[in-house]
């Protein structure tokens, strides 16, 4: 069922989404040079990994400048138009083609670098025992003022409890929070560059 509901609403959301994902594209490649989408590896269930794919909201080879891996108060690798997507979580968006193709569900915990995967092994065995997700319980629970141990506890938990009865409750509480924008920031602690 949960597969079901991920292929009907993600293809619809797709197909409804279209021409404000037109928008992001032209946003992008006219905000800053380099390439309109951001790929990068992460980790999916039972530890194999995936390209997740966003629009890009940062300067090319942000990952190799500044913080690296990590984003910081201000962070000046973002682009203008960048911060306008991550504020709306408009740059999540392509995720949804993750979704569509198996690698992620539309609700789960939300996928990381290996990096940042290996420094919690105990951590993540539990939680990768589920597919990650476009949104999921730290997404409608602060977002990106929560911690990093905030974050993982809200994870392990859902990984540990999921029905899709949960994943109905946290889909209809996810557009709420965007629409308000409330839980995010421009600076996470330990918070990975995404983009």
């Amino acid at each position: 069922m949960k597969r079901l509901l991920d292929l009907v609403l993600g293809s619809a959301l797709v197909v409804f989404l279209s021409p404000l994902l037109l928008g992001c594209v032209i946003l992008v490649k006219v905000g800053s040079k380099g390439p309109f989408l951001f790929k990068q590896k992460r980790v999916g269930k039972d530890g194999r990994p995936f390209v997740i794919y966003k629009f890009r909201t940062m300067v090319v080879g942000a990952e190799t400048r500044g913080a690296g891996l990590y984003t910081v108060r201000d962070d000046p690798r973002f682009t203008r138009i960048g911060l306008i997507l991550r504020r709306w979580s408009l740059d999540e968006m392509p995720q949804l083609l993750n979704v569509l193709q198996g690698a992620m569900s539309l609700v789960g915990p939300r996928p990381l670098p290996h990096q940042i995967v290996e420094r919690y092994p105990n951590e993540f065995a539990r939680i990768l025992k589920v597919k990650p997700g476009l949104t999921g319980p730290s997404q409608i629970s602060g977002r990106s003022g929560l911690s990093r141990s905030e974050r993982m506890e809200l994870d392990v938990d859902y990984a540990e409890t999921n029905s899709l009865l949960l994943d109905l409750m946290i889909l209809c509480r996810t557009l709420p929070v965007v629409l308000t924008g409330s839980g995010q920031v421009n600076y996470v602690e330990e918070n990975e560059v995404e983009r």
